[in-house]
């Protein structure tokens, strides 16, 4: 429901690794039609928009669990490259990169499967992986400042040096209570 607040009264919306999956699924159920969107983290659904990470490469192998398996070491951790979508919010927080790299802590990934039909509605993809694969960053190009991650920034967030996603979120925030 806060998602769906932020998003249609144009509130700034920062959503961090299961945020983002929100806003996905958000987007899925209120803008796309698909009713019953949601994750596989909380239970089986017939639409998974979001779902447990199954392959993986560690080096030059693929790995492969399932979600009656053992979870161990399935979690994607460490730093990993993002591609941006020139011209994008993120891109502009960014300082113009049209590449970044942050780190992960996550074992739920955004289906790609719903990619098409999520932008056809107004979320725009604008991070993936560099070959494409894999969601990276979310937003919508309408709203102030909207923006989803699969990624932890706050692990590169210093108290004297924020993350510029947290300075721009920030800066939109105050700028937006101005408004009210």
């Amino acid at each position: 429901a806060s998602v769906r607040f932020a998003r249609e009264r144009k509130v700034p919306f920062f959503g961090i690794c299961l945020g983002m999956q929100m806003a996905c699924i958000e987007a899925a159920r209120n803008t796309a039609g698909i009713e019953n969107a949601s994750s596989t983290e909380f239970g089986e659904t017939s639409e998974p928009v979001v779902g447990l990470m199954t392959e993986w490469l560690r080096g030059n192998e693929l790995e492969k669990r399932h979600n009656a398996g053992d979870l161990g070491g399935t979690m994607r951790l460490g730093a990993y490259p993002a591609a941006l979508r020139a011209g994008s919010k993120v891109s502009e927080v960014y300082g113009g990169a049209l590449e970044i790299s942050e780190r992960h802590r996550h074992r739920y990934e955004v289906n790609t499967a719903y990619k098409d039909r999520l932008e056809k509605h107004g979320l725009k993809f604008s991070g993936m992986s560099p070959d494409g694969v894999l969601p990276e960053i979310v937003e919508y190009e309408n709203h102030p400042w909207f923006i989803g991650v699969q990624y932890h920034p706050e692990l590169k967030s210093r108290p004297f040096e924020p993350h510029p996603l947290f300075a721009s979120f920030i800066k939109a925030a105050a700028a937006q209570s101005r408004l009210v």
